[in-house]
């Protein structure tokens, strides 16, 4: 059964943040992703989750810098500190939302800074958040984004960030799979979910080439949501994309699934 999610920074744009929860649950969404909580106070998020009654699927890691225009930090050299203290800052959120994932934000490789020294800052970021995360009991995740979106990111290819979370085989490291980040990169959909099966822990959609809610581009959903279905898979689909009108209307497309859209 696909278990529909909903992301409350792309949807919902329409009314404050804090009212967003209780606009999902509305619809029927049992789970809400949050990518930037920081930019609002722990208790006010935790007032809105608990009168919504909805579960916190997933959270960012803080992005660093954003006058800098950083998008995330794990591939940072030299800033391993600064990481620790972000993970430290993401875990108290994540604890007080009750939120089991937390996606470890890779970063924009920064202009004249070695390609090697982002891979190793990366690796022993990852496995650093994967220990401290997992103390928690919480799940780290990784998610490859493409560079059309992002110029420079650094996890750019779901080959090498499913070979990643292998190669350190750690039971509180996960893959963030994205279909649209993933149709952008690779194309080859299910055979690229099928690939990562076994090291994926959260999905998130989007329609290619806007953005858009799904049906409004080349992904054909139907299809591939029964496939995720048929795998077995049972985590959170969480819809990660900006509506084309307003939230309500964009969700049409979701009825089959237990949301109440147009």
């Amino acid at each position: 059964m696909i278990r529909l999610a909903a992301n409350l920074n792309w949807l919902f744009q329409e009314i404050p943040m804090t009212e967003r929860f209780a606009a999902a649950a509305a619809l029927g969404f049992k789970a809400v992703e949050i990518l930037f909580p920081y930019r609002h106070g722990v208790a006010e998020l935790v007032r809105a989750r608990e009168a919504a009654g909805v579960e916190v699927a997933l959270i960012n890691s803080p992005m660093g810098e954003e006058a800098r225009g950083e998008k995330g930090l794990a591939c940072l050299p030299g800033r391993q500190a600064e990481f620790r203290a972000s993970l430290a800052l993401a875990l108290d959120y994540a604890k007080a939302l009750a939120c089991r994932r937390l996606h470890v934000v890779a970063g924009v490789v920064p202009s004249g800074v070695d390609r090697g020294d982002c891979d190793r800052a990366y690796r022993e970021n990852v496995r650093v958040a994967a220990d401290i995360c997992g103390a928690a009991g919480v799940t780290a995740m990784i998610e490859p984004i493409n560079t059309r979106d992002i110029p420079g990111f650094y996890l750019s290819d779901y080959d090498v960030a499913a070979a990643l979370v292998r190669e350190i085989a750690s039971p509180r490291l996960r893959l963030q799979f994205d279909f649209y980040h993933c149709q952008i990169i690779h194309g080859d959909l299910r055979r690229r979910f099928d690939a990562a099966r076994d090291v994926l822990d959260h999905i998130q959609i989007a329609d290619v080439p806007g953005r858009f809610e799904p049906g409004t581009g080349e992904i054909n959903y139907p299809n591939v949501l029964a496939a995720v279905d048929a795998s077995g898979y049972a985590g959170w689909v969480s819809c990660e994309y900006r509506p084309r009108t307003e939230t309500r209307a964009s969700l049409a497309w979701a009825k089959p699934y237990g949301i109440s859209g147009n």
